[in-house]
Formats: C-alpha cells, sequence, structure tokens
C-alpha cells in the first residue's frame, strides 16, 4: 500500500495481529516513521490528509498549500473522500485532527517503532524531527 501523496512509499503493517497493528510508512529516500495505530486510522488519515507528508510540522495552516493543490488537481476530492468514509464506516476527523494525531504518533512514539533496512542492518531516519 502507498500513502504520502505519491511520493514512492510503502506502509508496513507492525507486529502480530490484525488491522489493529501499528502502520509504519518508508519512504524511497531511506525516511521511516509510525503514522498510524490500526487500518482505521490510517484510512482516516489517508482520505483527511493525503497530503501529510508535506507537513512536517503538522499544522493545519501548514495543510492548507498542498490541500489546494490536491484539490485543484481532483476537485471532487472530497466527495469521493466522504463518499469511501460511508461506505467504510468512517467517522472523519478535521485535518487539523488527523495531523495532530500523525504528530502523536509519529513523534511522540518514534522510539518505539523503528525500520531497518534488514539487507544491511542500518535504521531508517525518523521522517520528522531532529
Amino acid at each position: 500500500m502507498e500513502s504520502g501523496g505519491g511520493g514512492g512509499g510503502t506502509d508496513f503493517f507492525c507486529g502480530e495481529g490484525g488491522e489493529e497493528r501499528p502502520v509504519l510508512y518508508a519512504d524511497s529516500e531511506g525516511g521511516a516513521a509510525l503514522i498510524a495505530v490500526g487500518l482505521p486510522e490510517l484510512l482516516r488519515l489517508l482520505l483527511v490528509a493525503p497530503w501529510w507528508r508535506d507537513c512536517q510540522e503538522f499544522t493545519a495552516e501548514e495543510s492548507r498549500e498542498p490541500a489546494a493543490e490536491y484539490l485543484d488537481d481532483m476537485p471532487d476530492l472530497l466527495a469521493r473522500r466522504d463518499r469511501a468514509a460511508k461506505a467504510l464506516g468512517l467517522t472523519l476527523p478535521s485535518a487539523a485532527e488527523a495531523l495532530e494525531r500523525l504528530r502523536e504518533v509519529a513523534v511522540g512514539r518514534r522510539e518505539e517503532f523503528v525500520l531497518v533496512l534488514t539487507s544491511e542492518g542500518h535504521p531508517y531516519e525518523p521522517l520528522f524531527g531532529p
């Protein structure tokens, strides 16, 4: 599965279990972050803020420009999003709420989830923060 706006990244479910497992995102540049805890949370993030990779500060203000670009490219994005959420039985947060939750998991739980490139044994760099 790819998230983050078509940037060539991959999502990984971590650990044992089903859709409640944590989800790590790894980009093609060697960065990774925990982005959701469970499939429903991942879907809410992707439906509400598919431009999340452009929000390094996790703010709604920072989200305005990439959101406008998405809407320019796909004017029916909001209608599609709402149909998908209804079909999946999801209640959607605001973009600000989705980005705040992303900050909580990506920064707050960074030490708990580290993706390691197995062929080299080196951890990916954190996508967010120092």
